[in-house]
């Protein structure tokens, strides 16, 4: 079915094209659509060692795979009309258009049904369809209080390193598209599909949005902490200096990792016994931990936590990360433009 369908993609930046590249990645014809003279502004988005004059970048590489480029001006009536033609025959259109520039550009929800009725419009906006407001992953990390909670008391707000809200709006715009699909294989008629940054942020506050609702409680900055949960996110060095954290998500894990450090009686003391009074007492806890895990070797220590289903984790740079097979397999690899492009796959499901 999805090798089947064909798809216009007229986004830029990182969320609409990460959709594209999801369809192209399962087999589906993808379209890029670029203005010739304001092409996506990720091909500018360069780190400081690309080469200036090359037509891609990384940034760009990383959510477009497995496309054809097409350059049109839809402010050209002829490209405009090139444009409409692709439309008439495609499954679904996905856009992040600025306010107004469907109407300036005769491409409303009404005009598209009319033109293609089993269209599928896959719609990305900053803060709504109402909004036309500028909206950049950096904002709505700010706005949407996840830089609040990112950092630690030292260091201040912190965003994420990644565009956060551009990717989990794309997957919110997937699973949106995915439904009416299945819809439209009993209707035989598109619908229009439509994800904010704003709106797939909130919905992404999970835990700590019912901590506040529930508790009335604003989480601070706390690093990796856990705010409900202890020891989960301290770092321990190791006696190699390598940089180890813990998950310790149960009681039982708990008694496991005290054996392992020879503090067999940590768990029957009441500052510990429990995992509340564990987070209540948590900076104590973390320098008995800390004493005795600086004699113990990393590889030792994961091995056995490995074996004793204690999730425990080495804190591995992007080198370390792909050094490992397992990662290794999600590389994709494309020339684009006379360019070697890598990027990871953003397919992460298996199904049989």
């Amino acid at each position: 079915m999805i090798s089947k369908l064909k798809i216009i993609d007229a986004s830029t930046v990182l969320a609409g094209p990460s959709v594209g590249m999801f369809f192209a990645e399962l087999g589906a014809q993808v379209i890029k659509i670029e203005n010739p003279n304001f092409p996506d502004v990720t091909r500018s988005w360069k780190l400081a060692t690309e080469d200036k004059n090359n037509p891609v970048s990384s940034y760009f590489s990383s959510i477009n795979y497995g496309k054809t480029y097409i350059s049109l001006d839809l402010k050209n009536p002829l490209e405009h009309s090139k444009f409409v033609d692709l439309i008439q025959n495609a499954d679904i259109l996905l856009t992040n258009f600025k306010k107004g520039d469907d109407l300036k550009f005769n491409l409303t929800d009404e005009n598209l049904r009319k033109l293609n009725p089993k269209l599928i419009h896959g719609k990305i906006s900053g803060f709504g369809i109402e909004s036309d407001r500028v909206a950049y992953d950096l904002i709505l990390q700010a706005e949407s209080g996840f830089m609040s909670m990112n950092g630690t008391i030292e260091s201040g707000p912190v965003k994420m390193p990644i565009a956060l809200i551009d990717v989990l709006a794309a997957h919110q715009l997937k699973e949106g598209i995915l439904l009416a699909l299945i819809d439209r294989m009993q209707t035989n008629l598109g619908k229009t599909v439509h994800v904010s940054l704003y709106d797939a942020a909130i919905c992404s506050l999970v835990n700590q949005a019912s901590g506040f609702l529930m508790e009335n409680v604003i989480p601070q900055r706390i690093g990796s902490l856990h705010p409900n949960i202890a020891p989960y996110g301290e770092i321990f060095t190791t006696s190699d200096n390598q940089k180890i954290t813990f998950a310790i998500g149960s009681d039982t894990h708990f008694l496991k990792l005290c054996h392992y450090l020879g503090l067999e009686n940590l768990p029957e003391e009441n500052h510990f016994s429990t995992n509340q009074n564990r987070v209540v007492n948590r900076f104590q806890l973390f320098e008995i931990l800390q004493e005795k895990i600086q004699h113990f070797n990393s590889k030792n220590i994961l091995e056995w936590m490995q074996n004793h289903f204690v999730p425990c984790g080495k804190i591995r740079d992007l080198k370390e990360v792909f050094d490992d097979d397992q990662a290794k397999s999600f590389i994709r690899e494309e020339i684009i433009e006379n360019i070697n492009t890598k990027r990871v796959s953003s397919i992460a499901f298996k199904s049989w």
